[in-house]
């Protein structure tokens, strides 16, 4: 970012997260991490005030706390057993981080290597076949390199549209969008592949594509590729002031001065 200004590439990934979710309505947001959460909670309170919100746990919120904060107004419960239910109606939008994300919008959080005799072990697919193939899904990457965005995931956890259309299962997979420190992809290029919507304030689209391990489309040539918005006045107050007066946010996208 400039050292003209003091919004961060944190603060420009909360908006973009938050923007994320602004269209989506009444739908019950499922944000996993973070800054999904701190996205999530601005667009509650800016420009998506009919989101269902809830505490990670089992709790949907009438309020909207702080991170990590305890929850003083609750409008519902939902035990871990009716979450199946949101997602089998599928009135839910869902993000997800991802360990890698291919070229085809394919995502492992199961395994590094090769499935019969994996090098590392990671969460396991857990939610993600369902969640791709049932809700809306968008991922957040905080550090964007090559080693997340890959040519061809080791093990498909969450599923893409093109092996979810071979799979009959394409009806209701919609990979909306991809968040990274970097920019804001969909996978809307050629043959439902990877393109990049935005690049981050100082960011170039060919630091994007040394930073990914496969090809990333952009529509037209590398100038029409526009730079991400930064959060409007009443956003820089409610991230700083309501939602993450502590800073919580630059544990996963740090400061420019104390990034590594």
């Amino acid at each position: 970012m400039s050292e003209t200004t003091d919004i961060t590439t944190a603060d420009v990934c909360a908006a973009a997260i938050a923007d994320a979710f602004k269209d989506d309505g009444e739908i019950f947001a499922s944000p996993m991490g973070m800054l999904p959460m701190l996205g999530v909670r601005l667009a509650k309170l800016t420009s998506n005030p009919d989101l269902v919100i809830s505490d990670g746990e089992a709790l949907f919120l009438a309020g909207v706390p702080p991170l990590f904060a305890k929850a003083d107004k609750v409008e519902g419960w939902i035990p871990f057993r009716k979450v199946f239910d949101v997602v089998a109606y599928g009135k839910r939008h869902v993000m997800m981080g991802a360990t890698q994300i291919d070229r085809h919008g394919n995502q492992n959080i199961s395994a590094i290597g090769d499935f019969a005799q994996p090098k590392r072990q990671l969460l396991g697919s857990r939610g993600a076949p369902g969640n791709t193939v049932n809700n809306r899904t968008s991922y957040w990457v905080p550090r964007h390199s090559p080693r997340v965005f890959v040519e061809a995931v080791d093990i498909v956890s969450g599923v893409g549209p093109s092996r979810a259309a071979a799979a009959g299962a394409a009806r209701f997979n919609d990979i909306h969008r991809v968040v990274s420190n970097l920019g804001v992809l969909d996978v809307n290029g050629p043959e439902r592949t990877l393109r990049l919507l935005s690049v981050h304030p100082g960011v170039t689209v060919d630091q994007v594509r040394e930073a990914s391990g496969c090809e990333i489309h952009v529509d037209g040539a590398d100038s029409d590729v526009p730079e991400t918005r930064v959060p409007t006045t009443e956003e820089q107050l409610v991230i700083r002031e309501v939602l993450d007066p502590k800073g919580l946010r630059f544990k996963e996208v740090p400061r420019p001065e104390v990034a590594q």
